[in-house]
């Protein structure tokens, strides 16, 4: 399965409220589920051999949540990222983030850069959470960088585009999975998820473990990617 294996999987991991009602929990304990989610999906892709995983943590759009609730997400991040450093170090991932970092909270903000400078080193896997993040924002910061440093119009192209993005040395997501039934991307990675398989499950987020994600990875085996082409230029390897 190696030649089908994607090399970077972006989840919009959706539903922890859902999962919560339905079993009579409060919200937290819907997002404390899945945070379980989150660490079995890293554990199954650095088995397989995945090199690259986003996860959609937290969107600019998520500070319309009640306040307590963002409150708590934000306190749950910083459980899961000391809880999970000396795991992530051993098992050699690195740790990135993307999005609007300076609108996060100076506590938020420490562990990320800790974080980051401590499993810098790590090669065998990166583990990218997208927190603050909105693909719209993104590509419009992307320009407004580019032209404060004047570079000219016909001088923009695709590649130097990336260069002022969150994340310019991230590959572009093969397959993005969104799980909860619903069918929409909601303002991730837009313009690197332009030719990117996509693939809905309907299975909340807390319940999305190792079948799932083996029934993700056949479904996109199955695909022939084609980037614009038509099957006889596939075929003929052009």
């Amino acid at each position: 399965m190696a030649e089908t294996m994607p090399k970077h999987i972006a989840v919009i991991m959706d539903g922890n409220g859902r999962w919560a009602a339905a079993r009579g929990l409060s919200r937290s304990q819907g997002h404390l589920a899945g945070v379980e989610a989150v660490r079995t999906l890293v554990r199954e892709c650095r088995t397989m051999g995945i090199p690259y995983v986003t996860v959609y943590a937290f969107s600019r759009e998520n500070w319309q949540r009640p306040k307590t609730e963002v409150s708590f997400l934000f306190d749950l991040f910083l459980r899961f990222i000391r809880e999970e450093l000396p795991e992530l170090l051993r098992q050699d991932i690195r740790l990135a983030f993307m999005g609007e970092k300076s609108d996060l909270p100076f506590a938020v903000r420490q562990v990320m850069q800790l974080a980051e400078s401590k499993t810098a080193g790590c090669a065998s896997m990166t583990l990218t959470i997208a927190l603050n993040y909105a693909g719209r924002e993104e590509i419009l910061s992307a320009v407004r960088r580019a032209v404060a440093d004047g570079v000219p119009a016909d001088s923009l192209t695709d590649e130097r585009l990336r260069s002022y993005m969150y994340a310019p040395w991230l590959p572009d997501p093969d397959l993005i999975i969104r799980t909860s039934g619903e069918l929409r991307l909601s303002n991730f990675l837009l313009y690197q998820g332009a030719y990117s398989e996509l693939y809905f499950s309907d299975v909340l987020w807390p319940d999305f473990g190792p079948a799932e994600l083996q029934e993700a990875l056949r479904s996109y085996a199955s695909r022939t990617r084609r980037f614009g082409k038509t099957d006889a230029q596939i075929q003929s390897g052009e």
